[in-house]
């Protein structure tokens, strides 16, 4: 016969990487919904099914916490862009390749970008998106050596890569609105506006 007294078997402590894993989900998933300002640790701690304490056992601050999320997420776009450079394919096909590895990470991952980069003017949050936004156009002009590696002008280099990663970003943002538009026609109107300035660059 069942006994009707509370169960006294202890909880199943989860080990710290797991909840570490608990507490990004319910960030991502908090961010996604109100925004950077419009979170708090405690909203988190709620959602991961934790408290605030343990939260910061793993991370010191929000911004913290944001920061975490956004390398993750950045260094799985650069796997993915390695994988897309060991193709060997052509100039073109490569970059054509990196702008598509991104636009299926967003289309993948919807709630992470709009959690990550709907507040990307945020003065705080700015420097840190900035810096991983430049290294993501970076690494895709990489891919295109005949194009822009051979320049050997870092200035310019760097001013096609914010070119891109402006160009991505927003197209990723408008496209948030406008699901139905297919994905491959995102690639080519990205891949027609910068191949056409580094054709005009290089005659």
């Amino acid at each position: 016969m069942p006994s009707d007294e509370p169960s006294t078997k202890p909880r199943r402590r989860l080990p710290a990487a797991e909840r570490r894993e608990r507490i990004l989900a319910a960030a991502q998933e908090v961010f996604a919904q109100r925004g950077y300002h419009g979170s708090s640790l405690d909203d988190i701690a709620k959602a991961s099914g934790t408290s605030k304490a343990l939260i910061y056992e793993h991370f010191e601050s929000k911004r913290e916490l944001h920061e975490t999320l956004i390398d993750e997420h950045a260094g799985e776009l650069a796997r993915r862009f390695a994988a897309n450079a060991a193709t060997g394919a052509t100039g073109e096909e490569r970059l054509r390749g990196g702008v598509d590895a991104f636009f299926g990470w967003v289309q993948e991952r919807r709630e992470a970008w709009r959690a990550l980069f709907r507040d990307a003017a945020d003065p705080e949050l700015r420097p840190h998106i900035d810096r991983l936004q430049g290294q993501a156009a970076r690494a895709i002009l990489a891919l295109v050596p005949d194009g822009a590696e051979g320049a050997g002008n870092e200035q310019e280099l760097e001013m096609y890569a914010q070119l891109l990663s402006g160009a991505c970003q927003q197209l990723a943002n408008w496209w948030n609105d406008h699901p139905d538009v297919p994905r491959a026609e995102l690639v080519d109107r990205v891949v027609a506006f910068c191949w056409d300035g580094l054709g005009r660059r290089h005659p």
